[in-house]
């Protein structure tokens, strides 16, 4: 009777108390990047706070991020992979990564901050690689008579400009530019992953399962969070889940108010959005 145990350790003077391993759990869900009022998700200026809280708890053994995440802007996955590596180095405590539907891309990332990284066997893991996707509507606005006028200094501020044709150079430009993100990303997850399997080509964008991901080095175990903890520290161990921060008033107030107007485009792009993000994975 766990919870009569628990109850009456409570009533005992603390010197009697039988201290328990305590492990702060932050749960990291969504897609990155593109968070305003109207839209959530991860970014650092929503998980800082989470992070900072669960590094500060008093009794850690260890902190567990629990990822969820299809990827996303790749500056703030960055941000975010560098501050749970500055927090664990500032207190010295292990940090142990759990994926559950995927991290993918961005949330593979964030999850090489900690240094072991647990998934489910059929979680959706990797996605080493950068991409940028959009819409040409040039041919759309000539055949109903919109003429695009766009006057700037620097050849290449209207880069990849949606209603105009699109320019070989500026293709060059972004694969220039993406080739740089994916140096970033691969020298990252080869210094965080350093027995990943030789001879395989793990950095083209491809995505395999947890079990997949143990035989190529992406992970260390299969597993979930509550039998992981319990066989690494015992089964009294203290899981402490720090709440995700709720935002300011303001913000909630605009959530509220987003069925009318604008928030209504606003709420639906950002849906359609995040659905395509998520069923890239099969999620």
């Amino acid at each position: 009777m766990p919870a009569v145990s628990d109850a009456v350790r409570a009533l005992l003077p603390a010197r009697f108390r039988k201290k328990r391993p305590r492990v702060a759990v932050v749960r990291l869900n969504g897609v990155i990047g593109a968070v305003s009022p109207l839209r959530s998700g991860l970014s650092i200026a929503t998980v800082a706070g989470s992070l900072e809280r669960a590094f500060a708890m008093p009794g850690l053994v260890a902190v567990a991020i629990v990822v969820n995440s299809p990827g996303g802007a790749p500056a703030q996955s960055h941000l975010i992979h560098r501050r749970i590596r500055s927090l664990a180095e500032e207190k010295s405590l292990p940090v142990l990564a759990f994926v559950e539907d995927v991290a993918a891309s961005g949330g593979y990332m964030i999850a090489c901050a900690a240094d072991e990284i647990v998934a489910d066997p059929t979680s959706v893991v990797g996605s080493i690689g950068v991409v940028s996707a959009g819409f040409g509507f040039d041919k759309l606005i000539a055949r109903i008579g919109v003429e695009r006028r766009v006057h700037t200094q620097g050849e290449a501020k209207a880069m990849l400009d949606p209603f105009r044709p699109e320019e070989p150079a500026d293709v060059e430009r972004l694969l220039r530019l993406q080739a740089d993100v994916q140096e970033v990303f691969t020298g990252l997850v080869t210094a965080r992953r350093p027995n990943l399997r030789a001879g395989d080509n793990l950095f083209t964008g491809a995505v395999w399962t947890g079990r997949q991901a143990l035989e190529l080095g992406l992970i260390d175990a299969i597993g979930d969070i509550r039998t992981t903890l319990r066989a690494r520290f015992g089964d009294t161990v203290d899981l402490r889940l720090v709440a995700e921060a709720k935002g300011s008033f303001v913000a909630r107030l605009l959530r509220r108010a987003a069925p009318g107007g604008t928030g209504v485009a606003d709420g639906v792009l950002s849906a359609l959005e995040e659905r395509a993000a998520w069923a890239r994975y099969g999620l």
